[in-house]
């Protein structure tokens, strides 16, 4: 192993000394040693001029940062519902029983670990695994001998059959983003011709809301941070898709990164911005080299960096940070604190991100999908844009299909399409009931199969999860409170115990322990972590329990031990002692007023 000190010199050298840049320090650090050692903290700590406890309290909070050694191989299986429903469970055991290994811990000669990871955004082509980082698909038991012989012989990642990490992007059907052949650098040269106002106005007339799940408005975001205090101005993009069940962007990344670039800088020039950060999930670490790639060639063809297209003070450039598997930081102000190199906690709002951002800078923040729609306003311009889709909801939307359908991946629709509709599109046809956004969207019953995508009707950031009449609504509510009981970050007790009390009655009613009264109390915690958690996550976190209970009851009442409380433990009877001993018997001294006896 190499020595510490001098690796970690070379890692906080190359970013500049910068204490924002932690985060990415320590996965670098990490990429070195496999792990992180305990004196490796240290120098860091040393080398940035920080105290130590922020350091260990960062590399604590990722759950890909790894404080003792995790092997050679780490294993990472996909625990979404849908690589369940695949059989990825099975599949991790039968691996861990060719390797002697236990889930989570080790091996004893330290070559390979195997766990479990939240969605791995690979739900079209499941079940999914991640091998150092690296996504490989489509597994099954003839791939799991072949991945066992390959770790015994201490095959290096690199030999390993090419085969083994092929991803599709799985477009069955494509409209105005994913149809057209896009030029680099065309939507930035009509927008330059417009003049930053006047592309600006066209963003208002174009009425583009936010793909990854709000739909705030993306114009006013823009003006709010053109109109704010101070010079340097940030463009961040959220390529954070950690919703289970979404995977659109990953296909935009991967295949139109060049429109998701462009759209940043077309951003840029509508608010003045000089600087560009994407945040970069962990489970895409595979896509960073590809799109790091791209942006040296966009500096090369004049489309990043110092006078853009020649026009003179139009100077922008972009750098891609790793996230390391928290999925809070999808949300807004977390990303920014994960940015900074700090715990992705979420902020307290106002102030909002677009006056005081980044390293307290003007910010846009925008998600990776309505960075690339701006490539078509620029284009053909705002009211050509808006005359797709709905009042409310103009343009196209990805939606991420997966589940129980014949053709699972990406389509493209305007607004206003209905459920029903895509339905019939992907092949579902026994489809029971559809999770829409993911863990914290809506659940719909199969009467409401005519509802529609809309921001006015049923939004999504582009989850869509089709589940058949052979699923349980229990268990499928069941995994996504797992889900977020481990995804919660702590900072607020409602959420941290919130989450944690709703994964226990959920187990408790699995066992067939419950009763009619945990229903209630469910009902509960609903309320509370709507109205009193710090953030998104835990406000929406009981959203599948809730809708499951009033859409689907009876897959939670069949549970049930009793309609009615009956409590385990009989206190009355606990305290007969205390009755013979006092020599009373009378009714008052039973809690029942001696009518049980």
């Amino acid at each position: 192993m190499p020595e510490v000190d001098p690796v970690v010199q070379q890692v906080v050298a190359r970013h500049g000394g910068d204490p924002s840049h932690l985060l990415q320090i320590l996965i670098e650090v990490q990429e070195v040693f496999g792990y992180l050692p305990a004196p490796s903290l240290t120098a860091v700590a040393r080398e940035l001029a920080v105290p130590r406890s922020r350091v260990e309290g960062v590399a604590g909070f990722y759950s890909f940062l790894y404080p003792a050694p995790i092997g050679r191989y780490r294993i990472l299986f996909s625990d979404n519902i849908t690589d369940q429903m695949l059989g990825s469970r099975a599949l991790l055991e039968a691996l861990c029983r060719k390797l002697w290994v236990e889930p989570g811990k080790p091996s004893e000669d330290g070559l390979v670990s195997i766990d479990t990871t939240s969605c791995t955004g690979l739900c079209d082509q499941g079940p999914a695994v991640l091998v150092n980082g690296r996504a490989i698909t489509r597994l099954d038991y003839r791939r799991v001998n072949e991945i066992a012989e390959l770790v015994r012989k201490a095959v290096p990642l690199d030999r390993w059959p090419a085969a083994f990490f092929q991803i599709e992007d799985n477009v069955r059907r494509r409209d105005a983003l994913l149809g057209p052949t896009f030029q680099p650098g065309s939507a930035l040269a009509a927008a330059l011709k417009l003049g930053p106002a006047g592309w600006l106005e066209q963003m208002r007339l174009s009425g583009l809301r936010g793909r990854g799940g709000a739909g705030f408005t993306t114009h006013v975001k823009w003006k709010s941070c053109r109109d704010a205090a101070g010079p340097d101005k940030v463009v961040v993009c959220n390529a954070d898709e950690g919703e289970p069940g979404t995977f659109k962007d990953r296909v935009l990344l991967a295949s139109h990164a060049e429109r998701v670039f462009e759209g940043m800088a077309l951003a840029a020039y509508a608010t003045g911005a000089r600087t560009g950060l994407v945040y970069l999930r962990g489970e895409y670490r595979f896509l960073l080299e590809p799109l790091r790639a791209l942006l040296d060639r966009m500096r090369g063809d004049g489309l990043l960096g110092r006078s853009i297209l020649g026009e003179k003070g139009f100077d922008f450039d972009i750098d891609i940070h790793l996230g390391a598997g928290a999925y809070v930081c999808g949300e807004e102000t977390a990303l920014l604190e994960s940015l900074e190199g700090k715990r992705g906690t979420p902020r307290i709002r106002p102030p909002f991100p677009v006056t005081r951002g980044y390293l307290g800078r003007p910010t846009v923040v925008n998600n990776v999908e309505t960075l690339a729609k701006t490539t078509l306003i620029s284009l053909g311009g705002g009211a050509a844009f808006a005359a797709t889709g709905t009042a409310q909801s103009t343009g196209t939307k990805l939606l991420s299909i997966s589940g129980d359908c014949a053709l699972p991946g990406i389509y493209e629709y305007p607004f206003g399409v209905t459920i029903e509709r895509v339905l019939e599109d992907c092949g579902a046809g026994d489809a029971q009931l559809v999770q829409v956004g993911g863990a914290s969207g809506v659940t719909i019953a199969g009467y409401e199969f005519q509802r529609r995508i809309a921001f006015e009707d049923v939004p999504t950031a582009g989850a869509f999860m089709v589940f058949d009449s052979g699923r349980d609504p229990f268990d499928i509510a069941r995994n996504f409170v797992h889900f977020f009981a481990h995804e919660s970050c702590g900072f607020c007790t409602p959420c941290r115990v919130g989450t944690a009390l709703l994964k226990g009655y959920m187990d408790k009613l699995a066992l067939g322990r419950g009763a009619k009264v945990d229903l209630a109390d469910i009902e509960w915690v609903d309320r509370l972590l709507r109205n009193a958690s710090h953030c998104g996550l835990g406000s929406s976190a009981a959203n599948p329990v809730v809708d499951t209970l009033i859409k689907f009851r009876p897959s939670y009442e069949r549970r049930l031990k009793s309609l009615e409380f009956e409590p385990a433990f009989d206190l009355d009877a606990a305290l007969a002692d205390a009755r013979r001993i006092t020599g009373r018997d009378d009714p008052a001294a039973h809690l029942d007023g001696g009518r049980g006896r």
